[in-house]
């Protein structure tokens, strides 16, 4: 009867454990989604992340990467809040882009990116996925601005271009960064980020020979990623470039 009990009680514990994996594992990416993905890091918590692949993606066609960095406000354990601006918030809206992207999510603990993380994720992206190696992008506001900066900085060699928005970095890295194009965008009215660290980035990477240009939207304040990832032009100019 023990034994007759136990058994019972297995197939409907491996019955709950099994319908609970299926309702909880992440959905599969496909072209024209943008579903949740999740990387396992090695002594830290994993890094949830967006990920869309394009409506034409294929296997046999490497397709361009695009990297985005949220800012501070939208760290976390909801990935849904990554979804509030830049690429992820237009993909979720029905826009189609031409690109992969990745978005991950910073979680709340850390007060800033890890950069070795995000070298993590694009390495394992270039690996499951068909990508362009040679139109790789990187772009992100606020907080994700700061972290364009230095990411780009790392690793300038692997990315095509970079658009910073309302971020900032050091002027010491302006050697590095004249390796890669960049299009940098910030308000002059930014109280929380002063468009004096857009400026002065721009002013180094000019004076090391870098191809660097800027766009100041007079009046505006923090704010400035809206009209800019609205901006058709900026995805033009993101592909017009390849390594």
């Amino acid at each position: 009867m023990k034994n007759s009990l136990w058994s019972c009680f297995c197939v409907v514990a491996w019955g709950v454990a099994l319908m609970f994996a299926e309702t909880t594992q992440a959905e599969e990416p496909a072209p024209g989604k943008q579903v949740e993905q999740s990387l396992p890091l090695k002594n830290d918590q994993p890094l949830d992340y967006w990920l869309y692949l394009p409506e034409d993606y294929s296997e046999k066609k490497p397709a361009p990467l695009m990297l985005f960095l949220h800012g501070r406000g939208e760290r976390g354990d909801n990935l849904d809040v990554v979804l509030k601006h830049g690429p992820p918030r237009l993909i979720s809206e029905g826009r189609q882009m031409p690109f992969i992207v990745a978005s991950p999510q910073l979680p709340k603990d850390p007060l800033w990116w890890n950069i070795d993380h995000l070298i993590v994720l694009l390495d394992e992206l270039e690996e499951k996925y068909a990508v362009d190696k040679s139109r790789i992008y990187l772009t992100g506001l606020s907080m994700g601005g700061f972290g364009t900066w230095e990411l780009g900085t790392r690793q300038p060699e692997r990315f095509a271009a970079l658009i910073p928005i309302c971020g900032g970095g050091s002027p010491e890295w302006a050697d590095q960064l004249a390796k890669v194009p960049i299009w940098a965008f910030h308000g002059d009215q930014d109280r929380a980020v002063p468009v004096e660290r857009t400026l002065e980035m721009v002013e180094a990477i000019k004076a090391a020979d870098g191809d660097i240009k800027q766009t100041i939207y007079p009046g505006v304040s923090h704010d400035s990623w809206t009209q800019t990832y609205a901006n058709p032009k900026i995805y033009d100019w993101l592909l017009s470039h390849s390594r």
